[in-house]
């Protein structure tokens, strides 16, 4: 099991992780940036695409 963490500074909310990864990333309705859906996703090939193609790299993913 792992955390993923989003810096909303950095985010541009440019929705590529919501694309890639929508059951785990949206975009918040008030800031408009990346946020998660649910607090403790389950890290799967999906979510670490998502973090890989962020162009901004405001996606971390810190695994055990």
């Amino acid at each position: 099991m792992g955390t993923v963490l989003i810096d909303t500074y950095l985010c541009n909310s440019c929705a590529t992780c919501v694309e890639l990864c929508p059951t785990v990333f949206c975009l918040d309705e008030t800031t408009g940036k990346a946020r998660l859906v649910i607090p403790d996703p389950e890290i799967t090939d999906a979510v670490r695409q998502a973090a890989a193609y962020c162009p901004e790299k405001c996606i971390e993913i810190r695994e055990p």
